[in-house]
Formats: C-alpha cells, structure tokens, sequence
C-alpha cells in the first residue's frame, strides 16, 4: 500500500507547481483545484481563500526551513560550506517551495517577504556563527542567493540535471574552494 499524498498536500504542491512554471496570474483557485484533482469546494475546504493558500505555503517554508536550520548547524563542514552546498537547486521540496515563494515575494505579497526576511536572518546568524565575519558572511550568503536566484530568473533544471550557468554546468566544488578562501581571510 502506497502512502498516498493528502488532499491538502496536493493542493499545497500544485499551487507551488503553477507558481514555479506560470507565476502567482496563473495560480488561480481553479487552476490550483484542477491541477490539484479536486474540486473547488475541495479546494475550499482546506484554504478558504487564495491568501490562505499563501500561508498554507509560508507555513510549509518556516517547517522546512527549521528542518534545514537544524542541519546546517550540525554539518560536519560548517554552515557557511552547508549553505553554499544546497543553494544549487536539487528539486527537494525545501526548493520547490522557495522557489514557489520567491515568486509571491516579487509581487505585492508582504507575508511572503516577512517569512523570507526570517529565514534570512536565520541562515545569516549560522553562518556569522561559523565564519566568525559579517562581511563574509554575508558575501557567503550573497552566492548562495545568486544560485538560487539565477534558477528563479532563467528556468529551473528538471530531475537530474545540474543547475546552470550560462549553459554550463555549476562547479559547486569550486565555489566551495572560494568560500574556504574568503574565510580564511586575504593573504599577504
């Protein structure tokens, strides 16, 4: 027996997939009801309005987000290396529904920006924690954004395929050198 994804998971997703593929125009109630497979009264029943829908969202953001707060504070490899390392799309659910928010949060959508603006300063305050620099932390949060901003400008990769960059693929272990050595400061 399969475990089947609830009502309310499935609307959730396919507001997230019409978001991601159409923007926030196409995501109507019953564009998110069809894609989802249910009716609009189902629809309803789980989010009565599409600002509804948008904190159903939010709320799936701040979970994932403590799920990754926790493993970026205990990586083996530092918070900073962590962030660099998962700002490259990869298809999980934490990134689909970044990626479904940052299109709310390029509108009107105040809520959306709030929950982003938390998040930050999150992932900020580990990385302070590890790098020890507020300027390089920041630096560091800076190219982890850019990865993920880029995949929200120029299209996402599907499945298995590497994120990238000007048609080519993105060297992460490369970028990881730079973060070891903005960290380990300017040389003399």
């Amino acid at each position: 027996m399969t475990n089947q994804p609830s009502a309310r998971d499935r609307v959730l997703t396919a507001y997230e997939e019409l978001l991601i593929n159409d923007g926030p125009r196409a995501a109507t109630l019953e564009a998110v009801a069809a894609a989802a497979g249910v009716s609009k009264g189902g629809l309803l029943y789980h989010f009565k309005s599409k600002e509804a829908l948008t904190e159903g969202l939010v709320l799936k953001l701040r979970e994932l987000a403590e799920l990754d707060f926790a493993a970026m504070a205990k990586d083996p490899l530092g918070c900073a290396s962590y962030y660099v390392r998962t700002s490259v799309f990869s298809g999980t659910t934490f990134d689909r529904s970044i990626v479904a928010a940052m299109r709310l949060a390029q509108g009107e959508d105040g809520t959306v920006r709030k929950a982003f603006a938390e998040v930050h300063a999150t992932w900020y305050k580990l990385i302070l924690s590890d790098v020890g620099d507020p300027a390089v932390s920041r630096a560091i949060m800076l190219l982890g954004d850019g990865l993920y901003y880029h995949a929200a400008l120029f299209g996402i990769a599907s499945g298995s395929e590497p994120t990238t960059v000007d048609g080519e693929s993105v060297d992460v272990a490369a970028l990881l050198n730079v973060v070891a050595q903005m960290r380990s400061g300017p040389r003399s």
